[in-house]
Parts: structure tokens; sequence; C-alpha cells
């Protein structure tokens, strides 16, 4: 059972429940600073829809891409959540290195791999995605609802960087929240997504005021669009591996 202000995850693990947005007040742009920080994990939880199998699949995935003594890297990694999940599956001869703008995101990430005995050479990096990214020697880049957060006008570039860094047959895993194709969808769709959100405890205000946090910082594409930018850039191949609502995963192979 959950403690006040506090879930139980798995395990008997327990993480701080998100209350970010619970009393209302002057909204400001959405940042991932320490107050977010703190809570993202069950922020992760209860706002993206399975989100735990997801990162199942992502893992599955990373099996048959992460090539030993290549790098996998993960684009806006946050609390490194998924280079945990990735730990258990790849060999130990590959490397990691996570990318983030958020110093508060990055402390967590590494107490939480260093908690887990994570073993292997890896690096973070604090960098902000918009300025560009090295990649050297990577078999899988991962962006999981990262790109969504980059300015459009930067994103054709970094996924172009992305696929010159990568090895041949190497792979990025795209996961984003998305506009649906045409406005009557794009409406259900997003009133389907609230209704998670109530489902998972979250209560108008929070819903209200995340919304407006985020207008001007989270800018989704289409699916399509998501796509045809990957194409553009040169990937060979790109399949849609989930799909719920207004949010998608992509993965496509240099």
């Amino acid at each position: 059972m959950g403690t006040r202000g506090r879930t139980t995850s798995g395990a008997g693990r327990v993480r701080p429940t998100d209350k970010v947005f619970s009393k209302k007040t002057t909204v400001a742009d959405f940042k991932f600073g320490k107050e977010v920080a703190v809570v993202f994990d069950d922020m992760l939880e209860r706002s993206v829809p399975f989100y735990r199998e997801v990162q199942r699949m992502i893992s599955e995935m990373a099996v048959d891409f992460a090539v030993e003594g290549s790098t996998v890297y993960d684009l806006g990694c946050s609390t490194g959540t998924t280079m945990l999940n990735l730990n258990a599956v790849v060999p130990r001869q590959v490397k990691f290195i996570g990318v983030d703008n958020s110093p508060e995101m990055l402390e967590r990430c590494r107490a939480k791999l260093a908690a887990n005995k994570v073993e292997r050479e890896l690096e973070l990096v604090c960098a902000d995605l918009n300025n560009g990214v090295r990649i050297q020697n990577a078999s899988l880049v991962l962006m999981v609802l990262t790109l969504q957060f980059i300015r459009p006008l930067h994103r054709d570039l970094l996924v172009e960087e992305i696929l010159r860094g990568l090895n041949p047959n190497g792979a990025l895993i795209l996961v984003e929240k998305v506009i649906g194709e045409d406005s009557l969808f794009n409406r259900f769709f997003i009133k389907y997504y609230y209704e998670m959100k109530r489902r998972n405890g979250y209560s108008e205000l929070e819903i209200a005021q995340k919304r407006e946090a985020l207008e001007n910082v989270l800018v989704p594409y289409k699916l399509l669009e998501n796509r045809e930018m990957l194409i553009r850039a040169g990937f060979r191949f790109c399949d849609v591996f989930f799909k719920w609502y207004n949010f998608c995963g992509l993965v496509a192979v240099k």
C-alpha cells in the first residue's frame, strides 16, 4: 500500500507521487527541474499510456541492435529508466551514453544506476540537443519522449546527425506524443488521453495546468510527419512498433 504522497512501485519500491500541478498557481513553462525530477518516474507511469510495455518493447528490440563493442545513446535519458532496463539485456561490452539538459535529471539518473549496480562503461552528458549532438560508433540511439521537446527548426538536423553517427544497420528508436492526422481524430484522441489521466488519479486542475505549462514547450508532429522526417534524413527502413491514440513508437534502421 502506498503512503501519503508516495506510490508503491515494483519489488516494494516506493517512489514520490507527482503533485507538481495539484495546487492552483500562475502556470509557467514546463521545466525539467528538481521538482519534476523527484517525481518524474511516477509522472511517466501515470501520464504515458502503456509506459512499461513500451519500455519492454524497447529492451526487446535493443537485443537485436546493440552490438558488442558499440555504443547505445539515450538522448533525453531523464532518470535513466531505459538504460537501467537495457542493462539487463544487452552485452556488457556495449557502452551507454545518456544525454540530458537537466542536471537534476542526470543526478537522479546517476543515483538510480548506481543503486542498481550498473557495471559497464557509462557516460552521462549534460547538453542541450537543440545545439546538436555528437554520435560515434552507435548501434542504437534512443529518443523516448524527447524529440517533441526539441524546437522544430532543429529536428531535421538532429536526426541527420544521429544517422551519420549510427553504424550500418544501426537503429533509432523514437517514442513521441503525436497529433492526429486530422482535426476530428485529434480531438477524440486528446479526449481519450485525458480520460486515461483521470483514471490514473489526476484532477481536472492538474490536467489543465500541465496542459498550459506544456503548450509552448512540447510541440508534437503527426505520426506521418515524424516518419517522413526519418526517411528524408536517409534511413533505409522505418516502421511503427507502437500506437495508442496520440502516442506512437517508431523504429528506423540505417
